[in-house]
């Protein structure tokens, strides 16, 4: 098994604030793909849908300003059954984000892709929680011919 893994360091913005973007539809729409809807409580669905196809996330666990945890149900095959992991703390002025994307089966080209776009928007959730605007998919960067 293999994991995508990123820290991002978020200014100006609290865990709260960070958590509430993680844990909302309206959060999720504003930095990850415009059209969610669902169910964020815990043993809920959330439904991504974005230009390129869609993922559903259960969720599994949530610990308020610390901890937000889905496991994948709908979506790729090589996605069927990760993680999603977004791990918050203070350390020195920031909120730090860490985050896995953990459980792929064997590293390839579309894990690849999915790491560089869990970078894209990991820089959308700090552009929104810093600025109160987010580049959710349509408007993220496409870095390819799979978007």
């Amino acid at each position: 098994m293999v994991d995508i893994l990123h820290r991002v360091g978020v200014e100006s913005a609290s865990v709260d604030d960070v958590y509430a973007a993680l844990t909302s539809i309206e959060g999720l729409a504003g930095w990850w793909a415009s059209d969610t809807k669902g169910d964020t409580k815990p043993g809920g669905v959330i439904e991504f849908r974005f230009t390129a196809g869609g993922f559903d996330m259960k969720v599994i666990d949530l610990q308020p300003g610390k901890r937000v945890l889905w496991e994948v149900v709908g979506g790729p095959e090589e996605w069927i059954g990760t993680e999603v992991v977004w791990d918050l703390k203070e350390e020195e002025g920031f909120t730090i984000i860490l985050f896995q994307h953990r459980g792929w089966k064997a590293p390839g080209e579309f894990m690849h892709h999915c790491s560089t776009k869990w970078a894209i928007y990991l820089m959308s959730l700090k552009q929104l929680v810093e600025t109160g605007t987010g580049a959710p998919d349509p408007r993220d960067v496409q870095i390819s011919n799979w978007h």
